[in-house]
């Protein structure tokens, strides 16, 4: 990570910071508030990164998910739409890779406690061993912090809190030489903050929580450049800069499923550098080319130039969505045989099983899937909400989403390898088990709580249904099961949910559990093995879901009309089903305990799950 300062101004060529490049791609993405060492910085935008004009930068391929992407991104790249993040070099740092970040807040608080003085970056403040010194008016100075409170919107915009209109926004007439005071009482309790100017003038900051009251947003998009301002008709927020809600990265993954009858399609978008200029004449030396040899050695010139020509014509295949592909697959695999291993070039490898102990009737099947490849994409991020993804885990994006970059040709992402446990619930069961009376008016139940939550959103998303709160929750309750046995932790095991009503075109209802690490070659196989002890795990997960630490509250949870505003969730709670959010793909949200076992306090029938597996 570069320096801060001002875009473009080269200062220092060793880095301000470190971060994973995983991390890159979700937690700290373009946009996201960092807290350094000695500063406080704004990631720039991919116009801001920086990649070895020796090395170049390491394009990540996955057909699928670019031309799902691309459907709400056309001005994606076709050769490199997903991109490594730069890699710098520990050893000898250079700006020519890396990415560059802002200062962000310019406003800062002097520490000395008889100061408190609230200034702006320049010339108040003198810069001393890379960080900040303020030359106090009352007693030795002092040094000073970032502020930790920002601006910012709903639509993802981010500034400065307007600090000084804000301290005499009670006044008629304004201060002709400010100087602030920012005042955080003896116990540092956000209601005893107050801004006090010099003048006289005085406000709490609690009353910035009366939203309705503050400025207007000004459009700001720090990280994208000077370019990057665009009107805005929200009022801004106050945001405490490290809270978690001041960056929700919008990614989409894919796994590296066999896409039947696509093969030629990936093949030919994998090569398109050399074969976008192929020809009846031109091909037979492009088949020379050992990658394009490989590729193309199943296929007829006939064929590869129909899907050449195709290609031009900006004519994408047509293909499932995202998840349905890969349900599809997984019900594919074939049983296992003794000596039937993946090999070392496999991206997926998958095989059905039959557990030791047998399967309990309400599962139709398991399937271990010994190599994974995922590849996940940041497609944009918001602040104050999370934007909810379909359950084709795909984002309509929309005005709340920001972007990455004023340009948008090609995005970051990170390729996660590992392995994981497929586990496909019986569909007669489950449409049986909707058709209950108890589930629909727990349905109805959930739904109210929906759209209490939804009200407040210009286009509010789908509700997912009583089947998706029932996967969701079995999943939370087999990770917590599961990761006392495989050998990694609850916070290692990641949920993946496969759903679709029983209307579709096609239904699904299944889950998988996989864990995986970027940059390594998969993992030890620890995992997979659970698959075939699924009916213990699943009476492990049937324990611990029946009672709750926090019981008979929790049981007896309804979102319908909650006055705590926890709207999204039934029996849900930190004492049973709550896991690591880089587990769960919905922020701990959707989910119901009663929906998958019985709990105190409701209707036996609401679980589908009745009796101990």
């Amino acid at each position: 990570m570069a320096r801060p300062g001002k875009w473009g101004r080269k200062e220092h060529a060793r880095p301000g910071g470190q971060i994973r490049q995983s991390q890159v791609v979700t937690t700290f993405g373009p946009g996201a508030m960092v807290d350094l060492v000695d500063q406080a910085v704004l990631v720039g935008g991919l116009d801001f990164w920086s990649f070895d004009a020796r090395k170049g930068f390491e394009i990540i391929e996955e057909p699928r998910l670019r031309d799902a992407i691309a459907k709400h991104y056309p001005e994606l790249s076709r050769e490199n739409a997903f991109r490594d993040p730069p890699v710098g070099d520990d050893r000898e740092p250079s700006r020519a890779s890396g990415i560059q970040v802002l200062e962000f807040p310019q406003w800062f608080v002097c520490q000395n406690p008889k100061c408190r003085a609230l200034v702006k970056s320049g010339p108040g403040l003198e810069p001393k061993r890379q960080r900040y010194v303020h030359q106090c008016d009352r007693g030795k100075p002092a040094e000073a912090v970032p502020v930790r409170f920002v601006a910012a919107c709903k639509r993802g915009h981010l500034e400065d809190w307007p600090w000084v209109h804000f301290a005499h926004r009670s006044r008629e007439e304004g201060c002709a030489s400010p100087s602030l005071r920012l005042v955080e009482g003896a116990t540092g309790d956000f209601s005893e903050v107050r801004v006090i100017c010099a003048c006289g003038a005085s406000e709490p900051l609690s009353a910035a929580l009366a939203r309705d009251t503050n400025p207007y947003c000004n459009g700001e998009r720090p990280w994208l450049g000077g370019e990057g301002k665009e009107t805005c008709e929200e009022r801004v927020r106050l945001l405490v800069r490290t809270a978690s809600n001041s960056y929700f990265a919008q990614v989409v993954s894919a796994l590296s499923v066999p896409d039947e009858g696509r093969e030629l399609d990936d093949a030919v978008q994998r090569e398109w550098k050399v074969l976008k200029a192929a020809t009846a004449e031109t091909l037979p030396a492009f088949r020379t080319i050992p990658s394009v040899k490989i590729a193309l050695a199943d296929y007829s010139d006939d064929e590869v130039l129909a899907a050449v020509r195709a290609h031009a014509e900006e004519r994408p295949p047509e293909r499932a969505p995202l998840r349905t592909a890969e349900y599809e697959q997984f019900l594919a695999q074939p049983e296992e045989v003794p000596g039937d291993l993946p090999q070392q070039d496999d991206l997926f490898f998958a095989r059905a099983c039959t557990p030791e102990d047998g399967m309990p009737s309400e599962v139709a099947r398991v399937v271990l899937a010994h190599k994974l490849r995922e590849v996940r994409v940041q497609v944009g991020f918001t602040r104050i909400e999370p934007v909810t993804p379909d359950l084709q885990g795909e984002f309509d994006l929309g005005v709340s989403s920001q972007r990455l970059t004023l340009s948008q040709s090609w995005l970051p992402a990170s390729e996660v390898r590992g392995e994981g446990v497929f586990l496909r619930l019986d569909e007669e069961a489950v449409r049986a088990w909707e058709r209950r009376p108890a589930v629909v008016a727990r349905g109805k139940e959930l739904l109210a709580g929906f759209d209490a939550w939804a009200a407040g959103f210009e286009t509010p998303p789908v509700f997912p249904g009583a089947r998706f709160y029932m996967l969701h929750s079995l999943a939370h309750l087999l990770i917590g099961a599961i990761s006392l046995e495989c050998g990694y932790s609850a916070s290692a095991i990641r949920e993946r949910i496969y759903c679709a009503a029983a209307d579709s075109e096609t239904p699904m209802a299944a889950i998988l559990l996989s864990t995986g690490s970027s940059g390594t070659e998969g993992t030890l196989g620890g995992l997979v093995e659970q698959g075939r002890r699924i009916r213990e795990h699943l009476r492990r997960a049937f324990d611990l879901g029946t009672l709750c630490s926090n019981d008979p509250v929790c049981g007896a949870h309804s979102p319908e009309g909650d006055r705590a505003e926890r709207y999204l969730e039934g029996a849900a709670c930190h004492g049973c089903l709550f896991v690591a959010e880089c587990s769960c793909e919905r922020f701990n949200r959707y989910l119901d305990r009663a929906l998958v076992v019985p709990t105190i306090n409701r209707d036996a029938s609401l679980a589908f799950f009745a009796e101990r597996p």
